[in-house]
């Protein structure tokens, strides 16, 4: 049975407060580099219409060189409210692209501070500036001075076990004038592995006078509802739960409002929006969004019987026709499978 204490219940059903601008959820979908793009937002909002919806991760040096806006940065108005995450280590380039970050509708704009990945640590981005909390300080001032809207952090506990800093760098961010921290509770030599540790996200929310969000292992509304009551956050953000599953952030904002959990989604129901997902890839990127779609086909097909043979056959696809007829025949044979096991579904539900 999955509930909340009464005091959580009414704390977390009253709107989130980023500095100025309110968000009628506390459940975020966090940034994912090669996952939240147009197309995937589209799907993450259907079932999240008020959560805070982020882009791809985008470097400030890119936008300040290129002749193009980026097309990552390349948010619709009913994508609304929509935060744009950039990352780099230079003050004056982070502050020059969040301005033109705000100037194409981001409500908020995130610095990256706990990407793990190599290729953006060794250029001092990411995670790395947890070894540098000067710079990163000095970052977030700068984009804080540069635009109208509120700077919020995305970071982890520490660089490694040896050295979590979390508490001490959470407040030079919130002195710096960030007005949200998100806390992913792993280190950055943890990368994605061992499980996440909520405890100093607790001790983090302790600290800290503007809003926390808890990140890591969210993977559930039960899992949500464990993290909340164990560091107090006040709210949470959906990461790798959602690779293949867009409903997660709607179900639990849904249970957040309503202490109800939302009927769990059907196979045929993933396979469906599978569908829509690369349909929406190609209309958005042709064949590259073909390509790109076969990683996420691989996420949204699985755990149900004759899911590896398909899955593999959809992860080979070259064209939009290809993924159509695989997906519609998988959908034909389960509809097909329902009807045999219940031929006579009106004349049940009669009796």
């Amino acid at each position: 049975m999955v509930s909340l204490s009464p005091a959580n219940q009414q704390r977390l059903r009253s709107p989130l407060a980023i500095g100025y601008v309110t968000v009628h959820s506390r459940v975020l979908q966090s940034p994912l580099s090669g996952v939240t793009d147009r197309a995937f937002r589209q799907l993450v909002r259907r079932y999240a219409p008020t959560s805070m919806l982020y882009t791809e991760m985008v470097q400030a040096t890119g936008v300040c060189h290129a002749r193009q806006l980026e097309k990552i940065m390349d948010i619709d108005a009913s994508e609304q409210p929509i935060s744009i995450q950039l990352f780099d280590c230079r003050p004056d380039f982070m502050a020059a692209a969040a301005r033109k970050a705000v100037a194409e509708g981001a409500k908020t704009i995130d610095i990256n501070m706990g990407c793990p990945v190599n290729k953006i640590t060794k250029k001092g981005g990411g995670s790395s500036l947890l070894r540098q909390p000067e710079v990163a300080e000095a970052i977030v001032g700068a984009v804080a001075e540069a635009v109208p809207v509120p700077v919020t952090v995305k970071t982890r506990i520490g660089w490694d076990d040896d050295h979590i800093n979390a508490i001490e760098f959470a407040r030079r961010m919130e002195a710096a004038g960030a007005q949200m921290l998100t806390l992913h509770g792993r280190t950055r030599s943890q990368g994605y592995h061992g499980p996440a540790r909520w405890e100093w996200i607790a001790l983090v929310k302790a600290a800290l006078s503007i809003p926390v969000i808890a990140n890591g292992d969210i993977v559930s509304v039960e899992s949500a509802v464990r993290c909340l009551e164990q560091t107090g956050a006040d709210g949470v953000m959906c990461s790798r739960g959602t690779l293949g599953y867009p409903f997660l952030v709607g179900e639990i904002d849904a249970f957040l409002k309503t202490g109800t959990v939302p009927p769990a989604p059907t196979v045929g129901d993933k396979l469906r929006c599978a569908r829509e997902h690369l349909g929406l890839l190609w209309q958005y990127k042709g064949q590259k969004g073909i390509h790109q779609a076969r990683k996420h086909m691989a996420w949204y097909v699985k755990g149900f019987e004759g899911a590896a043979p398909l899955r593999q056959r959809l992860c080979q696809i070259d064209t939009v026709e290809a993924g159509y007829t695989l997906l519609d025949g998988a959908i034909a044979e389960l509809e097909n499978a329902i009807a045999a096991v219940n031929p006579h579904p009106l004349l049940a539900c009669k009796m």
